[in-house]
């Protein structure tokens, strides 16, 4: 059994968590899953609806994997010295680290991702990717593998990624069943990314 650390902020961005959630979650014999937040205060998601963290900063910085959504809030988040260290400590004691969107900006910022490929929401990619100077930003992808760090691109992205986060744990079959039972279509392909050219990144 893994545990998997499920940061949340206020305005995080709603598909960016849930989405990728949704295909984590299902593997309820092999990862046991924690919201966790700066406080235990209700955390509003970026339409204002609130869910409950479980657990803060000060309860672990241990856990086997963590997760982090996106949302314009991201870059706010950015700036709290307690979530930057918070970040930092639990990204090096896990064993794999997931990111969507501008989560990947708000890991980046940290400093954790320094010389690692990664990618991030196309939309924002010009104004957003020079705060994490020294990464190594993907335009075209839907996610990058790098190591331990698994990056999305924009929202729906996440869910892919999940799905790739789960094959490289526990082999393709287990993350395209959970594809399945989602009746969701997977794109495996990590470099299938007509977002990058909408954009205009091509």
């Amino acid at each position: 059994m893994k545990t998997l650390a499920a940061f949340i902020f206020p305005g995080f961005q709603t598909l960016d968590f849930f989405g990728p959630i949704e295909m984590l979650g299902g593997l309820r014999d092999k990862i046991d899953m924690t919201l966790v937040a700066e406080t235990l205060d209700p955390v509003p998601n970026v339409n204002g609806h609130k869910i409950l963290p479980e657990k803060t900063f000060d309860d672990s910085h241990d856990y086997d994997l963590l997760f982090i959504p996106g949302g314009d809030s991201a870059l706010v988040a950015a700036q709290s010295k307690a979530v930057s260290d918070w970040l930092i400590k639990t990204s090096a004691n896990a064993e794999l680290v997931m990111t969507v969107c501008t989560g990947s900006i708000l890991l980046a910022t940290t400093g954790v991702l320094d010389g690692h490929k990664a990618t991030t929401n196309k939309l924002d990619f010009i104004e957003t990717t020079p705060l994490g100077p020294k990464v190594d930003w993907v335009k075209k992808a839907r996610w990058i593998e790098d190591g331990k760090f698994f990056t999305s691109s924009g929202v729906s992205a996440g869910m892919d990624m999940a799905l790739a986060a789960i094959a490289h744990l526990y082999g393709v079959e287990i993350a395209r069943k959970m594809a399945v039972e989602s009746e969701y279509e997977w794109h495996e392909d990590s470099t299938w990314d007509p977002f990058s050219s909408l954009a205009g990144l091509d």
